[in-house]
């Protein structure tokens, strides 16, 4: 088994290096090595992350490789690859050995990150930035989301149901598209498609596309189910972020968390709440604009982030 993973990691750094080459046509047969088993989809996602976080590697440590860090996209950047690649077939080093694939059924993000898992049924789960995900290989049917935020995209069976746990809640689907978020004891559910149940041996709430729920850990009523934006649910993945009376300091951790951006919020503006849109991209300066307008607040530059005044 071991050694099956690790050819199958070696074909997937392949693959990859392979598709850099502007003159790289072979996508047939990189469709039929992702069909030939499950398996090669997550291996080959994980290889592909890796090469966009290899300057995230802690510099304190020693490696058998030393990475010289550079700038992205430059063409060095594939010969460092294709050499650690060379290396791990000859025995030298090996990704797994490097523990660079971790444990595979633990999933974490870094803020700002974004990733993409494809299950074994088809079922795929979306990961926002600082989150934390388990998987269970004996239960293909179960995902645990510890903290942050992931849509899943789900394929409905029957006898089956998928279920996501987090905090003390139990989320079951009935064939769906839904978005868990999980922050300081507390849940909240969005669904944007089919049907989900909350907690179905205790509250037993029913929640449709189109409505949503928060929930704290230790709530002795059920939850109060609330209409949402269907288009906004899941959001953060295009980079649009839609909130109606929430707390700034929600809005300052899910920047973090979907943009990597560091927004504090001085205690005078810590009571005010947020409505209205923001939208992420490359100019972080106007996201920051947008909020504090928005807000009534004031953004000021500290450090490598902002604080909002009032």
């Amino acid at each position: 088994m071991q050694a099956d993973a690790a050819n199958a990691e070696a074909r997937a750094v392949d693959w990859l290096i392979r598709q850099r080459d502007p003159m790289f046509d072979d996508w047939d047969g990189f469709a039929d090595w992702l069909a030939e088993d499950p398996a090669h989809n997550a291996i080959y996602d994980a290889v592909a992350s890796l090469d966009r976080d290899l300057d995230a590697l802690p510099a304190t440590s020693k490696p058998s490789v030393v990475i010289v860090p550079e700038a992205p996209r430059r063409p060095s950047r594939r010969a460092w690859f294709g050499g650690a690649m060379a290396a791990a077939l000859v025995g030298a080093i090996s990704l797994s050995s490097l523990g660079l694939f971790g444990n595979d059924s633990r999933i974490e993000t870094l803020a700002g990150e974004h990733r993409t898992i494809a299950l074994a049924d088809g079922s795929k789960i979306e990961i926002n930035g600082a989150s934390v995900i388990e998987i269970d290989k004996d239960r293909p049917r179960f995902a645990r989301l510890e903290s942050g935020e992931a849509m899943f995209h789900v394929v409905h069976r029957d006898d089956d149901p998928f279920v996501v746990e987090t905090g003390d809640a139990k989320i079951v689907d009935l064939g769906t598209a839904f978005n868990v978020v999980r922050r300081d004891r507390q849940t909240s559910v969005a669904v944007s498609e089919g049907i989900v149940l909350y907690n179905p041996d205790r509250d037993k709430v029913r929640l449709v596309a189109g409505k949503g729920l928060e929930a704290r850990d230790g709530d002795r009523q059920p939850p109060v189910v609330q209409d949402v934006d269907v288009a906004s649910i899941g959001g953060w993945r295009s980079g649009l972020l839609v909130y109606n009376g929430t707390p700034l300091a929600v809005v300052a951790e899910d920047l973090k968390r979907t943009a990597g951006m560091q927004v504090s919020i001085a205690p005078e503006a810590s009571d005010l709440s947020f409505r209205g849109a923001l939208i992420i991209d490359k100019n972080r300066n106007r996201t920051i604009a947008d909020l504090a307008a928005l807000s009534g607040t004031t953004a000021q530059r500290q450090g490598d982030g902002w604080i909002l005044t009032r």
